[in-house]
């Protein structure tokens, strides 16, 4: 009888989900950049955008290697440090500092 509730529930599910998917893609890109020691210039969005791209290769990686299903939270986090490790190259960053400071 009423047309316009009929889709609404479709909406809401899906900005529920991608709300889920932020979170999640923005713990794991956390993590990884906890455990991987030194500075990580980038912000929150980049933080879950390297997340959600570590989660999907890992993904990708356990169905085509490891021939199972999901990647896991381990495997998820690894590869998002090596996506942090690679950012952080690509912008010219290292583990250690080069030289030592003159006082």
């Amino acid at each position: 009888m009423c047309a316009r509730g009929a889709g609404s529930g479709g909406a809401v599910g899906l900005i529920a989900y991608l709300i889920i998917l932020f979170i999640v893609g923005l713990l794991v890109g956390a993590l990884a950049r906890l455990l991987l020691p030194g500075p990580d210039p980038m912000g929150l969005g980049m933080t879950a955008v390297i997340g959600l791209c570590g989660s999907f290769i890992a993904g990708l990686f356990s169905w085509y290697v490891l021939h199972r299903h999901g990647g896991g939270l381990v495997l998820s986090v690894l590869f998002s440090m090596l996506l942090v490790w690679l950012f952080r190259r690509s912008r010219g960053g290292t583990y250690a500092r080069r030289g030592r400071r003159r006082l």
